[in-house]
């Protein structure tokens, strides 16, 4: 099985035993056993790894008795607690089995309704650092992968980049890992934790979604075509927010006269989620909507890259009132750069844009640079 080096890897190691526990959340299926598993691996016998999802696991963890969990964690330094959402009031748990025992490094990993479903945050304050991974970045999938071409990066637009999708070698193995993640893991806390009265409205909205990427979405508008009420939508999208399987930007403006300061767009976090919802078989060079899905491949991209930062730039999308457009915008304090992505002709920066604010910095991405600019992204940040 392909072992990729994650980033955030060398954010999760200087922090350990720093006197707080560490919460990894993330989507199911995007790396988190294997990323707890290879920094445990470090400490040898010292270390220990427990899936949560386990009945004779599960029957450790009692509230009000942090004793409970000293079969586990024993006289081990570190122990990671996979999956942990699935423990009742996990957060008030690990609280007080911290306040009991801080001498033992906690790490618990959780899917992304970790902290909704438990209320982790609340009893939690103070103590513990939270990081978010999410599927492969194009600079992880460079790592494993020496002398990386933007024409190798088609398949992961097509099928996504989730590390079981990646691995696989074949398009067929790739269809099937995606369509399993999607059907199977995605939806399942949702579900699970969530009173979704109408599943079917729920999946429509999600093909309608799909449909829309890089469009300006209206809330109005979904809630007619699926005859459901406004709050339904408001609810929902909510939902796959916090479950990161979409992420709504919003339009950025200094100027209401001139620019359109309503209005946001929703894209995926995945690709291959996206396509599996409409079209996943048809390959990128055929398809009618790949302008669409490149753009949600570089939103993707960015929304990665901020999952690093601890305070993340904002990402946002520009457009005036008389139709002239950035596909995105990202803005970190009062630095603003601003990216326009293009499948095949680069283009120039719009003139109002550039009298509106004159120190952004503006790059054109293509089909044929994407691999260039994001991992030039990477290795400024990097540097700084």
């Amino acid at each position: 099985m392909k072992i990729f080096q994650r980033d955030l890897e060398a954010k999760i190691v200087p922090v350990l035993f720093k006197g707080k526990m560490v919460v990894i959340l993330g989507p199911r299926q995007s790396g988190k056993t294997t990323l707890t598993k290879k920094i445990i691996a470090a400490f040898g016998t010292d270390g220990a790894y427990y899936d949560c999802q386990l009945a004779d696991v599960r029957a450790h963890f009692v509230m009000g008795e942090p004793d409970r969990l000293l079969p586990l964690t024993g006289n081990k330094k570190i122990v990671v607690f996979d999956e942990a959402q699935t423990i009742q009031n996990i957060g008030s748990i690990l609280k007080a089995y911290y306040d009991t025992y801080p001498e033992v490094q906690i790490i618990a990993t959780g899917s992304s309704l970790f902290d909704l479903a438990n209320k982790i945050k609340e009893p939690m304050t103070g103590r513990a650092y939270e990081f978010l991974l999410l599927p492969l970045s194009l600079h992880e999938v460079s790592l494993a992968y020496p002398g990386l071409r933007a024409s190798d990066i088609l398949p992961m637009m097509q099928f996504g980049s989730y590390p079981a999708v990646v691995a696989s070698e074949s398009p067929e193995e790739k269809l099937f890992a995606i369509k399993n993640i999607a059907t199977n893991y995605l939806y399942k806390d949702i579900f699970v934790f969530e009173s979704i009265r109408s599943p079917k409205v729920f999946e429509d909205l999600l093909k309608m979604l799909a449909l829309q990427v890089g469009s300006i979405v209206s809330v109005n508008e979904l809630a007619q075509s699926l005859g459901v009420m406004r709050a339904t939508i408001s609810r929902y999208l909510t939902l796959l927010e916090q479950s990161l399987i979409v992420k709504r930007i919003y339009s950025f403006s200094n100027n209401p006269r001139n620019e359109m300061k309503k209005g946001f767009k929703v894209f995926f976090l995945d690709t291959g989620v996206r396509n599996a919802l409409v079209d996943i078989s048809s390959p990128m060079e055929t398809r009618t909507d790949r302008g669409a899905i490149f753009e949600n491949y570089f939103v993707g991209e960015r929304m990665k890259s901020g999952a690093l930062e601890i305070f993340p730039p904002e990402i946002m999308f520009w457009r005036s009132r008389t139709g002239a457009e950035i596909d995105v915008i990202e803005k970190s304090g009062p630095q603003i750069s601003a990216f326009e992505c293009k499948w095949k002709d680069s283009v120039s920066i719009p003139v109002q844009f550039s009298k509106a604010y004159p120190k952004a910095a503006f790059q054109s991405v293509t089909a044929e640079n994407i691999l260039e600019v994001i991992i030039g992204l990477h290795n400024t940040k990097r540097k700084r």
